[in-house]
């Protein structure tokens, strides 16, 4: 398979809309990543509109652990925002930190748990997509493809990701590494080029965010 059937081919048959929207939502996704790395508060701003966006791009595509995903995101984007605005002394900046052990038994919880729930929401997909009727819907895993069971880990990834963003602690990043670049190929295998792409990118961004965090702390501590 070459790069246009990868790329290109999958979108002649997208409508102009939602070839902009994805453009759109991709975007924004990266300033919001920028943003973040320079642990600047308009991380926020800007990852809601991404995150929105692809809450609609991705219920029409049955990716629902990364739906739900962007609609948690949605929500601890509040819950960060109002988190880093009370912890900045001018209003843009924090500080940031290592997480504590309390704080890593809590990520683990949050990823078992995210693991069962984000299954047992793709185990009522079929009831889902018949428009929430039972009348012919046989409930359980067997529709998943490999890129449903990728989602289900990717998305409980990042919701620990996205839960040490918001505490602005520096293992976030670990997280989004992982994530983003799990991401890339199962993108690719949706049909969705532009957004794996946008992974791509946020593999990289994610790496400089790591290290710029980490030297952050370091010169903080000395």
């Amino acid at each position: 398979m070459n790069l246009y059937d990868l790329f290109v081919k999958p979108y002649e048959s997208y409508t102009t809309l939602q070839i902009f929207l994805e453009s759109f939502a991709a975007v924004f996704g990266i300033l919001s990543v920028y943003f973040s790395i320079k642990k600047n508060i308009w991380l926020y701003p800007t990852g809601i509109v991404s995150t929105l966006i692809y809450v609609y791009i991705l219920f029409n595509f049955g990716l629902l652990g990364d739906c739900m995903i962007n609609v948690y995101y949605t929500v601890m984007s509040v819950y960060g925002w109002i988190l880093w605005a009370k912890s900045s002394e001018d209003h843009i900046h924090v500080d940031v930190m290592w997480a504590t052990k309390k704080e890593w038994v809590y990520g683990i919880l949050l990823f078992l748990l995210s693991l069962i729930l984000v299954t047992v929401i793709y185990y009522y997909k079929p009831y889902i997509d018949n428009q929430f009727s039972m009348e012919g819907t046989n409930l359980g895993l067997y529709h998943l493809d490999c890129g449903n069971w990728l989602d289900v880990v990717t998305t409980s990834i990042f919701l620990v990701g996205m839960w040490f963003m918001a505490k602005r602690r520096i293992e976030n990043w670990i997280f989004w590494i992982i994530g983003d670049f799990i991401c890339m190929p199962m993108m690719i295998y949706k049909g969705l080029g532009i957004t794996s792409v946008q992974y791509l990118v946020f593999t990289i961004m994610a790496i400089q965010g790591y290290v710029s965090w980490k030297k952050s702390f370091k010169k903080k501590s000395s």
